[in-house]
């Protein structure tokens, strides 16, 4: 397969809102680069692209190696459709589609699977961390509450084979603060973060 990951990024500035209760703004800034980083790096030898709407996105997507695709204006889902439509026309056949919170993604390019969809829902089996699909027929994003199971039923619905994959690693993401307190995260949450009163593992760290 020629396969490509598309990886949607918000604004730094912007990213991490519901960790306002236990984190500066600049901590939130820079959690959310920092657990971007490891999402690109997850990806290797395959093509990455950025779709964001932010310039300090769009210059640290380049940094990394990765391709910045400009959606300005489409709200999410129509950002990573048109980033889906932009890898498509540049001759790729498969796309990973990540998000960029993942703390443990170093089996994101695993997922791809020749002629089927695959969807790695969060730990509540409602969200969609990744998704792969072939190209010539694509998965439209519906994130949002609930995505998961739009997106398989899409899927199901457009003729596709449909992998569920169970993934602990990939199926966890950082939104609140009580995503902070899950025991695989001791040995990789960045050390610069401050001691953060609802988890525990992070006592003592500066």
């Amino acid at each position: 397969m020629n396969v490509a990951v598309l990886v949607p990024v918000k604004a730094f500035t912007q990213a991490k809102q519901r960790l306002t209760d236990v984190l500066s703004p600049d901590d939130r800034r820079r959690l959310a680069r920092t657990l971007a980083d490891g999402v690109l790096a997850a990806a290797g030898e395959v093509p990455a692209f950025v779709v964001c709407d932010d310039d300090e996105v769009r210059d640290w997507a380049s940094s990394r190696g990765a391709h910045p695709l400009w959606t300005a204006e489409l709200g999410l889902n129509g950002a990573v459709d048109d980033g889906v439509r932009s890898v498509a026309a540049m001759g790729f056949d498969h796309v990973i589609v990540s998000h960029a919170d993942l703390p443990l993604p170093s089996s994101l390019t695993h997922v791809a699977r020749l002629g089927a969809a695959t969807f790695v829902p969060d730990c509540r089996c409602d969200g969609t961390n990744v998704m792969s699909f072939p190209l010539d027929r694509p998965v439209s994003a519906s994130y949002g509450p609930g995505s998961f199971t739009r997106h398989r039923d899409a899927a199901t619905a457009a003729g596709l084979c449909v992998e569920i994959r169970v993934d602990g690693h990939l199926a966890l993401d950082i939104d609140t603060a009580s995503d902070l307190t899950h025991p695989l995260l001791r040995e990789v949450l960045p050390t610069w973060l401050p001691t953060i009163p609802v988890n525990p593992f992070t006592h003592g760290y500066t």
